[in-house]
């Protein structure tokens, strides 16, 4: 997912726009902020500065590299749910509702090692940053995590964010733009190669070369989007049954196929492909 040069308020209108970046979670985090006046007010530095302290804490609880993390300990047994802090207990439940969302297609409990939540963390966590962010005074936020992206507000009255969904093929390129009032999310194999466990093959594999979710919150967006990149373009079901999100599948072939809502900018998917719809869907919940 890339972030692209947003559409600033008319001429007439003076406007700021803040760029904090953050190292975290084995990443850059990125976090932006628009507001109409000649600076942003003092208000927003502080806020900033409290998503930048929402990441790091996400980052200490549920790292799985560092060795004596809340979660390290919860996956060793040497404490039990009970015992957990409660936004390890809160992750863990929103964990179970995506596996049952997903038709089991995300499960953290089916990686090696032991529960690993990373696949709705991340989200978790920029969703929570990019709400601290928004605020009186600011238009609009956004949370760039690695391509997750967690917007509130817009970059300009009455103009939605736009945003990139990466060519799998060449993610030099762009392969088509979003316009989008909340979060999307993308999963695939063409950065980190095939670093995806299907849940129900125990195998690392998956269907689509990439997959998009977008929908109101980015942690389950990113969960969804991890099941839909397993399960290829049957996984578009439980997506569309899934109400206010949508879902995009991009093929190893280069095939595209999507909800029918996928929110595409009218001028930003030239090769018309966005008319590719899945099955109808059969998930109930």
């Amino acid at each position: 997912m890339k972030q692209l040069r947003q559409p600033g308020a008319s001429p007439e209108v003076q406007s700021w726009h803040l760029h904090k970046r953050e190292e975290v979670m084995g990443t850059v985090v990125t976090l932006d902020t628009y507001g109409e006046g000649t600076k942003p007010p003092r208000e927003v530095h502080v806020r900033a500065a409290r998503a930048r302290a929402v990441l790091q804490r996400a980052d200490a609880v549920f790292s799985t590299w560092k060795e004596h993390s809340p979660l390290n300990q919860f996956r060793r047994g040497e404490i039990t749910r009970d015992e957990v802090l409660p936004e390890i207990r809160e992750v863990l439940q929103a964990c179970e509702r995506a596996k049952f969302i997903s038709d089991g297609y995300f499960d953290p409990w089916a990686l090696p090692g032991g529960v690993d939540p990373t696949g709705y963390v991340k989200g978790w966590a920029a969703q929570r940053a990019a709400e601290m962010l928004y605020g009186p005074g600011v238009g609009g936020a956004v949370v760039n995590a690695a391509g997750d992206i967690a917007t509130c507000g817009s970059p300009a009255p009455g103009r939605p964010f736009q945003l990139g969904v990466a060519d799998p093929s060449d993610r030099r390129r762009i392969a088509c733009v979003v316009e989008i009032s909340g979060a999307i999310a993308t999963s695939g194999t063409s950065e980190r190669g095939n670093h995806l466990v299907n849940p129900k093959s125990g195998q690392w594999e998956a269907r689509a070369a990439s997959a998009s979710v977008t929908g109101p919150d980015l942690g389950l967006a990113d969960a969804l989007a991890t099941a839909l990149a397993v399960a290829g373009e049957e996984g578009l079901a439980f997506v569309e049954a899934t109400p206010a999100y949508e879902g995009l599948v991009i093929g190893y072939d280069g095939s595209w196929h999507a909800t029918p809502g996928f929110p595409f900018h009218p001028l930003g998917n030239p090769s018309g492909r966005a008319h590719h719809q899945p099955a109808e869907a059969n998930h109930e919940h």
